[in-house]
């Protein structure tokens, strides 16, 4: 694969990073967000990274007729990791305000944690790409000689709005230390190891086709467990000053229509 296709990659896993880095800006002009709305992206992110495992990531490992032991090993890993990934973040957790007065040590340490945890939703990313091809090869979107598949632009736009809330989150603590930019720019940098695992899963899925379907399952599974272990409970604590029922409604109406909303694109597409 021409080296071309590895900066594509990359790109892409810039462009779900800055997602994070999007949810600070609101913070340049309001005091706070609307806890309603918080609530909401949680869940229509938690919809659109499982629409985006289930009819994309799944999907395509049934189209290519792997084996469901490749596959559901795949998958097993790629939850595995994810579990693993949350005890060690929880073993070396860090304050997004640590990161004001960080000497680089601590800026060292602290990107090792972000590494651990947003390694998974990269290697998503990198995984869809696994069909890159050259522009005369087949459909999708073309771009720069390459022909991008739907299930790379709906994964990235997936993992993208996911980091939307994720960054206001790691904003508000930061606002009083920090100025507007640097707050954007520590934003931006919990979610630079997207990128990097992006490229790393697009690697391996190119170097063994044969073994496709371990990719998808696992990136699946990886995505599918941050949204049941990490999304949504973050979605449901960002509602606790809301009554119980009325966090959930926001939230499960949220994910319902990133899931509907999803399928459609991923599949007629």
């Amino acid at each position: 694969m021409h080296w071309h296709a590895y900066v594509l990659v990359f790109v892409a896993g810039l462009v779900a990073a800055f997602g994070t880095s999007l949810g600070a800006v609101p913070l340049f002009f309001v005091e706070d967000i609307d806890t309603r709305l918080n609530v909401g992206l949680w869940g229509l992110a938690g919809g659109l990274m499982a629409s985006a495992s289930v009819f994309g990531l799944l999907y395509e490992a049934y189209r290519h007729h792997s084996s469901i032991w490749l596959t559901g090993g795949g998958f097993v890993c790629g939850a595995l990791l994810v579990v693993v990934a949350h005890r060690v973040v929880e073993r070396m957790e860090y304050e997004p305000e640590d990161m004001a007065e960080a000497d680089a040590s601590t800026l060292l340490n602290i990107f090792v944690v972000l590494l651990v945890h947003s390694f998974p939703e990269g290697i998503a990313i990198g995984v869809s790409f696994a069909e890159l091809n050259a522009l005369q090869h087949g459909g999708g979107i073309h771009v720069l000689g390459f022909t991008i598949p739907i299930l790379a632009v709906v994964m990235t736009a997936a993992l993208a709005i996911h980091n939307v809330p994720e960054g206001i989150a790691t904003a508000i603590p930061m606002r009083e230390k920090m100025s507007n930019v640097k707050m954007w720019a520590a934003a931006f940098f919990t979610s630079v190891p997207q990128p990097i695992g992006a490229v790393v899963a697009f690697y391996f899925v190119v170097l063994a086709q044969e073994f496709l379907g371990f990719g998808y399952g696992f990136a699946a599974g990886a995505m599918l467990y941050l949204v049941a272990d990490d999304v949504l409970p973050e979605g449901l604590e960002a509602g606790e000053e809301l009554a119980d029922s009325r966090a959930k409604t926001y939230l499960g109406a949220g994910a319902f229509i990133g899931f509907v909303a999803m399928a459609p694109l991923i599949l007629f597409l």
